[in-house]
């Protein structure tokens, strides 16, 4: 019997939290819908101040990539560390 570290199931959905007027949202979105294009991942886009839960929760962290409703990254967005968690799961 081996013994490893369990991959979890790919992505199914990337969430990109943003808020009108974000610079960093501006720079991080085409990164995010890009990497999910090819992964052929579904793409949703949330404005953090459409609802008050979205606020609370990540209002200081916007831009926000959630994966399956997961964090996985805020602030700034890495690429190549998104591409790699949608091909192999976080």
């Amino acid at each position: 019997m081996a013994f490893g570290v369990r991959r979890r199931p790919r992505p199914q959905v990337v969430t990109f939290v943003t808020r009108s007027g974000c610079h960093l949202c501006e720079v991080a979105e085409p990164v995010v819908r890009a990497a999910a294009a090819e992964a052929g991942v579904r793409f949703e886009l949330v404005d953090v101040d459409a609802e008050e839960r979205t606020r609370v929760a990540w209002s200081d962290k916007v831009p926000v990539v959630l994966l399956d409703g997961t964090e996985h990254a805020y602030w700034q967005v890495d690429g190549t560390a998104l591409r790699k968690a949608l091909r192999r799961g976080r």
